[in-house]
């Protein structure tokens, strides 16, 4: 997602006063919320960001592009995969095929992926332009997102994870449901509809997937927790504490199997943002936070987000994080 979009606004500056810059200390605070000291942490610096190797840089890119993204994205940017991104033939199950009635330690446990936008979006402008209440305000019912400068869309991007996240998550037993998938529906759905249907699921917890569109240089990520919203529509204090949890675990683990560090403009280190903006999480009655997994506009960024093998990492911290706040563990 990108700030500039009209579900997504500009976050106000952090009141405490620190710069967006955060201090190498203030990195560590996410490290230990699955780490547990100083170990980890040297393991991540050790470690660093993923192999450049398989971080290639987006070649040509195809035909069907969508109009300006209202996210931040590029105009004339096609949203097909960059033919120099490496999509993983690895594992069985890597290109996200849900593998067969799988039972294990979250048999009985629900989970709703969200992905982010939606490839169809940018055809359908007129209706995803329609304003729906998110209780603290209404908002456009969706956005079509952002991409990198060479037009690998956000929406792309955040289908192929929730594919992978899937299929990690079915493994361990959970009954998984995605809120669009393969053109179905061919645009949204509305911010609104997207909490509903984790609501109407009855999950045990919710993750909605994203990267951002910020400026260049500002890299990482972040995920976003839901404040204790009591407005209209929107009541949220039944699951802030409990997203919260979800959120802690899923940055921590996030962190430690991507390498990818904690957002230095948002967050101040903490790799966490409380927002009370999104329809997405104020509408939400179940567990739910956002992942915004790095920044599509920063090189350095780019280069993992286009990358199979490590969006198949992303995925799999997601997952570690999503398995210990359903196990409590």
């Amino acid at each position: 997602m990108s700030y500039a979009g009209p579900e997504f606004e500009p976050p106000r500056p952090d009141p405490s006063g620190r710069s967006g810059r955060p201090r190498r200390s203030a990195a560590l605070a996410v490290a230990a919320l699955v780490c547990g000291g100083l170990l980890c942490w040297l393991g991540y610096e050790a470690v660093g960001a993923p192999d450049g190797a398989d971080a290639a840089s987006p070649g040509a890119p195809s035909a069907s592009a969508p109009a300006s993204s209202p996210g931040g994205g590029p105009p004339g940017r096609p949203s097909a995969e960059p033919s120099g991104s490496t999509s993983s033939p690895a594992a069985p199950g890597d290109d996200g095929k849900r593998p067969g009635g799988a039972a294990g330690p979250l048999e009985g446990k629900v989970v709703v992926i969200d992905p982010g936008h939606n490839p169809g979006n940018f055809r359908h402008t007129s209706e995803i332009a329609r304003k729906v209440d998110i209780g603290t305000n209404w908002k456009e019912c969706d956005t079509t997102g952002t991409a990198t400068n060479a037009g690998y869309a956000e929406a792309r991007f955040t289908l192929d994870v929730a594919h992978r996240l899937r299929t990690l998550l079915e493994r361990q037993g959970a009954t998984v449901k995605l809120t669009h998938d393969d053109g179905s529906p061919a645009w949204g759905p509305c911010v609104d509809e997207r909490a509903r249907i984790g609501n109407t699921a009855h999950a045990d917890a919710a993750i909605s997937v994203h990267a951002d569109g910020a400026a260049p240089g500002d890299r990482g990520f972040h995920v976003i927790l839901p404040a204790a919203v009591h407005e209209g529509a929107a009541d949220t204090r039944a699951v802030a504490a409990a997203s919260r949890d979800l959120g802690e675990r899923v940055a921590g683990n996030f962190l430690r199997v991507t390498g990818e560090p904690p957002s230095n403009y948002l967050g101040g280190g903490s790799g966490l943002v409380t927002r009370k903006d999104l329809g997405g999480l104020n509408l939400s009655t179940v567990p739910k936070v956002f992942i915004e997994c790095g920044n599509m506009r920063d090189s350095t960024d780019a280069a993992l987000l286009t990358s199979g093998t490590w969006r198949q990492k992303a995925a799999e911290g997601m997952s570690e994080g999503i398995v210990s706040f359903l196990r409590g563990s």
